[in-house]
């Protein structure tokens, strides 16, 4: 049997300021916001090992996912949304919806050793594409996450990479 990843979501997803800021996030505005406020988050999640987020308790499941760098060998990290299934975590590579793919995908797809850190953990998974078959039932937990994904997804016509990792 699998290993269980741990569960950590600080705040909850149904309160009137989560759902403001989620609103807020499938906009452009919102959008370049979180896209300028990542390397400060990045920073806040690595210090309190993805325990809490610049973002506050908004109920968003965030980690950090260290990939190692297609091209420099050097670690990167970036934080992301997750969909937590048991021994799989899933992310999606939705980039706001920018016409390219975000790096670390790249990464994963060269590489798909990495790293997760959740809940004060740090644990190495292995990532795999998710199935075409089964990408639109992931890509509808994301958007039960926040309805940002739909807007993100519909700003670009590149198909959305998503990712399953699994402990190794």
């Amino acid at each position: 049997m699998a290993q269980q990843f741990p569960t950590r979501q600080w705040g909850s997803r149904t309160t009137a300021v989560s759902r403001v800021a989620n609103k807020f996030a499938a906009t452009k505005p919102g959008s370049w916001l979180i896209r300028k406020l990542t390397p400060l988050d990045r920073a806040v999640l690595e210090r309190t090992d993805a325990k809490y987020t610049v973002l506050g308790p908004i109920g968003a499941p965030l980690i950090l996912l260290t990939t190692i760098g297609r091209k420099s060998g050097q670690p990167r990290t970036q934080p992301l949304l997750h969909v937590h299934d048991g021994d799989v975590l899933y992310v999606i590579g939705s980039n706001f919806g920018q016409e390219h793919h975000p790096a670390w995908t790249a990464n994963l797809l060269a590489n798909p050793a990495a790293t997760v850190t959740i809940a004060g953990q740090r644990l190495p998974v292995d990532a795999t594409l998710v199935e075409p078959a089964d990408k639109d039932a992931v890509f509808a937990r994301f958007v039960d996450i926040t309805g940002a994904y739909a807007a993100y997804r519909d700003r670009t016509t590149r198909d959305l990479r998503i990712f399953a990792l699994r402990r190794v």
